[in-house]
């Protein structure tokens, strides 16, 4: 089953899909960074940021940026989980990769509490 509204997006500050599809619809942030402005999400370890950017995409109908489309040398982390859309993922599967990443690339989310 995809990605449900009461899903985690970001888990390091609990951010339900149904919490970034809304903002999007109120406000059509420009850039899905302000969706990070807002609600925090994509703040914490890292791992959510891809998907945001999809939401953002898809919900305010924006196209990507130019600046975004040129790929750096720096090499991102890659996953099948973390690169897939909302509705082709499922809630497990999105939880266990973001568990890998954190494995794999050292990172840390907040201390628990953070909002």
């Amino acid at each position: 089953m995809p990605l449900q509204d009461d899903d985690e997006i970001c888990f390091c500050f609990h951010v339900k899909l149904r919490k970034i599809r809304s903002f999007c619809r109120i406000e059509q942030p420009k850039v899905a960074s302000q969706i990070s402005e807002c609600l925090s999400a994509g703040t914490g370890c890292g791992w959510c940021r891809p998907m945001l950017r999809k939401i953002h995409q898809q919900e305010c109908q924006v196209e990507e940026p130019w600046w975004r489309k040129i790929k750096d040398d720096e090499v991102d982390y890659h996953s099948t989980e973390r690169e897939a859309e909302a509705a082709a993922v499922e809630h497990s599967d999105y939880a266990a990769g973001r568990q890998k990443y954190l494995k794999e690339t050292g990172r840390t989310p907040p201390a628990d509490g953070a909002r």
